[in-house]
């Protein structure tokens, strides 16, 4: 648990795209206790991810946006980076990390 509140929390969107590009869209909110800026936080992520956006949402620990009709031959694992935002919302990680453990995860789930 963190117990300072003189920071803002890191907001991650994302999305899942299938094979007819239709879109599922969600979101996390992590704390950044140690304040790192969301271009740093941008930037770190863009480097880790497949081609700078992708990754597999269930490796990350986070929810999987799939379609209930989910369909092996046309659609994939694969989820797509959208944006890091400042929001003084509070927390949605169930694993509660901060930003900084969600990017390391985040690593792991880019790796092919």
């Amino acid at each position: 648990m963190f117990l300072r509140d003189d920071y803002m929390n890191t907001r991650f969107e994302y999305l899942y795209r299938d094979a007819g590009n239709f879109k599922n869209w969600g979101d996390i909110i992590f704390a950044n206790p140690s304040d790192i800026p969301i271009s740093v936080i941008t930037q770190r992520a863009h480097k880790t991810l497949i081609d700078q956006s992708y990754f597999v949402a269930r490796k990350a620990d986070i929810p999987d946006l799939h379609f209930p009709d989910y369909n092996n031959d046309l659609d994939h694992e694969w989820h797509e980076f959208h944006l890091f935002a400042e929001t003084n919302d509070s927390p949605t990680d169930m694993k509660n990390r901060s930003v900084d453990e969600f990017l390391q995860d985040l690593h792991l789930a880019s790796k092919i």
